[in-house]
This record gives structure tokens, C-alpha cells and sequence, in this order.
């Protein structure tokens, strides 16, 4: 059960860096190449590769791939909720019938 926290967690730490990599993107910058080296990319590209080897761990632990992969899909749930609260961005119902499918799914899948 810990380590199936852990990587919930570490979740939600990779959804952080797509936050970080799409404020990178919005940035507007004079040469084309520092769009890849500026420090919200390398921020989130950072996070990203911490919360690799942070599952890669977990599953080293005893956490099979099959819990590890639906436990991944909670990042559908967590990059649309943190997109609306940093980037105003709209949940439209559709996606919000979406994301209730997918935590039902989850929540099946572990009782």
C-alpha cells in the first residue's frame, strides 16, 4: 500500500512537470533553440525524468506493472484539474465524464 502511494504521488509530480513544460512553451523566445533550454523546460524535464526513476523504484519494491500503469492513468485526472487551476483552462463535461470513468476504473480495478 505504500508504494502504491508513492506513486500516486509521484503522479501527480510528472503532471507538475507538464505544467512546468507547457509554461515553457508560452514563452516567447528570440532564438528558436532557447525554447528547449530555458529554465521551465529544464525545470519540468527534471521533475519528469525524477519521477522515472521514482516508478522504476517503486516497481523494484515489489509494485507490478499492471498496478503501476493504472495508477499512471490518474495523470488524466491530474494534468486537466492543475491545467484549470494555474492555467484557467476549461473542464468541459465531456472531460469531465471522461475523468469520472477513468477514477471509477481505477477505483474498480483495486477493490
Amino acid at each position: 500500500m505504500k508504494y502504491i502511494l508513492i506513486a500516486i504521488g509521484v503522479v501527480l509530480v510528472a503532471a507538475c512537470s507538464q505544467m512546468l513544460l507547457k509554461q515553457g512553451a508560452r514563452q516567447g523566445y528570440s532564438p528558436w533553440w532557447r525554447q528547449y533550454i530555458n529554465p521551465w523546460v529544464i525545470s519540468g524535464y527534471t521533475l519528469m525524468f525524477g519521477a522515472m526513476v521514482a516508478n522504476i523504484w517503486c516497481m523494484h519494491q515489489g509494485l507490478q506493472l499492471k498496478e503501476l500503469s493504472i495508477i499512471e492513468s490518474l495523470s488524466y485526472l491530474f494534468v486537466p484539474a492543475l491545467s484549470w487551476l494555474i492555467f484557467r483552462e476549461p473542464i468541459t463535461p465531456r472531460k469531465g465524464i471522461a475523468i469520472g470513468i477513468i477514477i471509477v476504473g481505477v477505483i474498480v480495478f483495486f477493490l
